[in-house]
């Protein structure tokens, strides 16, 4: 087993570990190795798979011990989800389209009555619609405003939402160690 203790002094050379702090780590792997040993546990119950990969193993311990940074693994690295990239553009996308239909007023309605009736449809009465002396009234109306502030308030949720998971991510993911 001493010639798996060197191959992880080796490795730990190569990451650039203290000599100091190699010779500690290698003592203590192979005092672990012998009492494993002593007790009749294999170093592959010990160890694991690990047993097959020294540097893999080195460069791990050397890690959660925070002697050098957390390698990068495809596998492991906890990235951003895509989905919560877009539905966090989704939610600002709709915060400036409602905010945007709420500044300008649009799409307007405008109503427009007269005196002249067509046949077909009767007119309506002179003295709720019609001031004295006018010929036409035109009202003017934002229908879409109770639809454009729903939506507003739903944008501002989504986004806090969005903020909420965020930081939730974030305070998941595993610290990393220092160089």
């Amino acid at each position: 087993m001493s010639d798996f203790v060197d191959q992880c002094r080796q490795e730990w050379r190569r990451l650039g570990v203290a000599d100091q702090l190699a010779e500690e780590m290698a003592a203590d792997l192979n005092s672990d190795l012998k009492e494993a040993e002593a007790d009749g546990v294999s170093a592959e119950e010990l160890l694991g798979s690990s047993v097959f990969d020294p540097r893999s193993f080195a460069a791990s311990w050397a890690a959660e011990r925070g002697i050098i940074p957390v390698p990068p693994s495809q596998g492991n690295a906890r990235r951003r989800p895509f989905v919560l990239v877009a539905f966090t553009a989704l939610a600002a996308f709709m915060l400036t389209v409602a905010v945007l239909l709420l500044v300008s007023g649009q799409p307007k309605v405008t109503l427009v009555a007269s005196r002249a009736a067509r046949p077909s449809v009767p007119a309506p009465p002179a003295t709720t619609l019609l001031p004295p002396g006018s010929a036409r009234q035109v009202l003017h109306a934002n229908t879409s405003a109770p639809v454009e502030w729903i939506l507003l308030v739903l944008a501002i949720a989504a986004l806090g939402f969005a903020a909420w998971l965020w930081a939730s991510w974030s305070r998941s993911r595993p610290p990393t160690a220092a160089a």
